[in-house]
């Protein structure tokens, strides 16, 4: 069995989305200073790192993260091999990806991956459009997940929250798939039970047997 550790590590100086907070860590009592224990404060944003995103990120009064389907975020999922795309992923590029019927869980690996390399935040990501997140309804899909720090392009991404979240879809952000290769795997995503949030920092793994 292969366990592959999918979530970005948090951390101070880690890349957040522009505007998004930054991350801080204070060691607020330490051994070295007299106390009985190192404890530690840790101030950051809930869409920091690999996070998942509830409806009310979206939709005012619709249900927050503790309320997401655990059962969504957990099971049989498809990496899918996005790379070639060089722009965001419409109806047209959506249908030349290989995702096969009753597929619940897609996880898109696109040209993002690498910009993790890079030491700040990038605009020049690739999204998914609303119509093929639309389409994606349509097919059952119960989680999508991305290697940046959104679902929806920068500057055009509400279309494709919205129709993921209306439909209760589970968006899954900010994976790490450099190391990865597309195919089928076993998910486990475990958001952080955060009562009314609007999103929630994630442990994200795959597992190949």
């Amino acid at each position: 069995m292969e366990i592959i550790d999918i979530s970005v590590p948090i951390g101070p100086g880690m890349v957040v989305y522009a505007g998004d907070p930054d991350v801080y860590m204070e060691r607020v009592k330490t051994i070295a200073g007299g106390s009985s224990a190192n404890v530690s404060k840790l101030d950051f944003g809930l869409h920091t790192g690999t996070h998942v995103d509830a409806p009310v990120h979206f939709i005012d009064g619709a249900p927050a993260t503790e309320s997401l389907p655990l059962d969504a975020m957990i099971g049989p999922a498809l990496v899918v091999d996005a790379t070639a795309l060089t722009d965001h992923i419409d109806v047209e590029a959506l249908s030349r990806l290989e995702i096969p019927a009753g597929t619940e869980r897609v996880i898109l690996k696109t040209k993002n991956s690498a910009l993790w390399e890079l030491p700040s935040f990038s605009a020049d990501f690739i999204g998914l459009l609303g119509e093929a997140a639309e389409a994606l309804v349509s097919r059952g899909v119960r989680l999508v997940g991305i290697d940046y720090l959104s679902i929806g392009p920068k500057g055009n991404g509400v279309p494709t929250h919205v129709a993921l979240l209306r439909a209760g879809v589970v968006i899954l952000e900010g994976l790490d798939l450099r190391g990865v290769e597309p195919g089928a795997y076993e998910l486990i995503a475990l958001p952080l039970r955060i009562v009314g949030s609007d999103g929630a920092p994630t442990r994200a793994l795959l597992v190949r047997r």
